[in-house]
């Protein structure tokens, strides 16, 4: 029994990436328990700062919104709030979920990595050789998205607190809020993604930069309603910030595909056709070689007589 799975072991891989089920979820597993513990190695890290990265968080939120002159009183703004913690153990709860938002967003660079290893044995081999550029723009966009999430975070909550009627007072819970940061820095993270999957399909010859670039009015009505659900607030102005931007992603990717497009119709004019197109047939006449002398006499009528297989023909 040793013996066999020691030669199933020491089997050649596929050089085409092919592998059962089993050996898939073998791969999936070993690629999640690497993000989780990179995840996981940050939080650590989340929990040791937690009050540095909470001023961090929560700051802007409150130099806009906040209560500087005591319960219900801003000097700045009619109408503000004060962070809250309700519960005994509302202050541990709180710390968790900082030090995880954390762990998500600066282990990015690994779980990014560890899906492109997972879906890489999948592609061709002129595909593989992409890796390093999907991590390497996969990482700034993730971090610019949940940047673009933390800048107009004070300014939705100025815009929502706005709506607070005369008499009343806001009590912000620090749990929600950080709730409402996670989700954003999130989904702004991985919306900022798509130009970049699309320009891997793009090189990938999955799909042509004209196919993207016809489909932008369909893509347009998607982000939108994508912006709507997404975000947690429902505000128009952080639907119409996460939009926006990818919006401009969309249209750049798209001409980052029609350009590699171009470069490839250079190099091979039939690399647009779809697999039941034909190609083009060339009609340009080739030269004609010389011809040769014709037999003669005896000659000829003995190459009549001759068979296919040289032999003369016997009658």
């Amino acid at each position: 029994m040793l013996k066999s799975a020691r030669q199933q072991g020491n089997q050649p891989k596929d050089p085409e990436g092919r592998m059962p089920l089993v050996e898939h979820l073998r791969e999936l597993r070993n690629r999640l328990m690497k993000a989780v513990l990179a995840i996981l190695a940050v939080t650590v890290f989340g929990m040791v700062f937690y009050n540095e990265i909470a001023d961090f968080l929560t700051g802007p939120m409150l130099e806009r919104v906040g209560c500087t002159d005591g319960f219900g009183a801003s000097a700045t703004h009619d109408v503000c709030a004060n962070l809250t913690i309700n519960g005994l153990v509302g202050p541990f709860t709180v710390m968790l979920k900082i030090s995880f938002t954390v762990g998500v967003v600066l282990a990015s660079p690994v779980w990014l990595y560890q899906l492109w290893g997972f879906l890489a044995p999948g592609l061709h081999r002129h595909e593989k050789k992409y890796a390093g550029a999907f991590v390497a723009s996969g990482v700034p966009l993730f971090l610019a998205g949940a940047y673009v999430a933390y800048l107009i975070l004070p300014t939705a909550a100025e815009a929502l607190i706005g709506f607070t009627p005369q008499g009343a007072e806001n009590l912000i819970d620090l749990g929600d809020f950080v709730d409402i940061v996670s989700r954003l820095v999130i989904v702004f993270g991985l919306a900022f993604e798509l130009p970049l999957v699309l320009v891997m399909l793009n090189l990938g010859g999955i799909v042509s930069g004209r196919r993207l670039l016809g489909w932008w009015r369909i893509t347009v009505v998607a982000i939108t309603v994508f912006a709507a659900v997404a975000t947690p607030t429902g505000d128009p102005l952080t639907m119409g910030a996460l939009a926006a931007p990818i919006v401009v992603l969309y249209f750049g990717a798209v001409g980052i595909a029609l350009l590699n497009d171009r470069r490839r119709e250079r190099s091979d004019r039939d690399a647009d056709l779809d697999d039941d197109e034909a190609s083009e047939l060339d009609h340009t006449p080739e030269p004609v070689s010389a011809a040769g002398a014709l037999p003669v006499g005896e000659e000829a009528a003995g190459d009549e007589n001759r068979r296919p297989d040289g032999y003369g023909d016997v009658t």
